[in-house]
């Protein structure tokens, strides 16, 4: 390893031309294919496998999503009817008390002790 360094050093000490174009050559050799794992490390370029995953968990979310919504308006259904009833109910009552009431019947009260 020391001879490399000193190959190194020998070659900068040597006032040789620098060959441009080889350096462009090596820069868009490598720069393109580093480019690319750089941008593929850090996730801005994914595998068309992971896009196709994720959109069918997307598809799958917005099923889910839909159904939840479908059965959460088939329960404010039910409530609407369940509070007709109730108030038909209500009513029934109230005119079963004015009923007995004007038959003369008093409707007995919890007495406080």
């Amino acid at each position: 390893m020391p001879e490399f360094f000193m190959v190194l050093a020998a070659a900068d000490a040597v006032d040789a031309p620098t060959d441009v174009g080889k350096m462009i050559g090596g820069l868009v050799q490598y720069g393109v294919l580093g480019l690319v794992v750089t941008l593929f490390l850090t996730g801005t370029i994914v595998p068309k496998a992971t896009v196709q995953a994720l959109s069918l968990e997307r598809d799958n979310w917005r099923d889910a999503h839909q159904k939840e919504h479908e059965a959460h308006q088939a329960t404010l259904v039910q409530l609407a009817k369940a509070q007709t009833s109730a108030d038909v109910a209500t009513e029934q009552g109230r005119a079963m008390v004015k009923l007995l009431e004007d038959f003369g019947h008093r409707p007995d009260t919890p007495r406080s002790t």
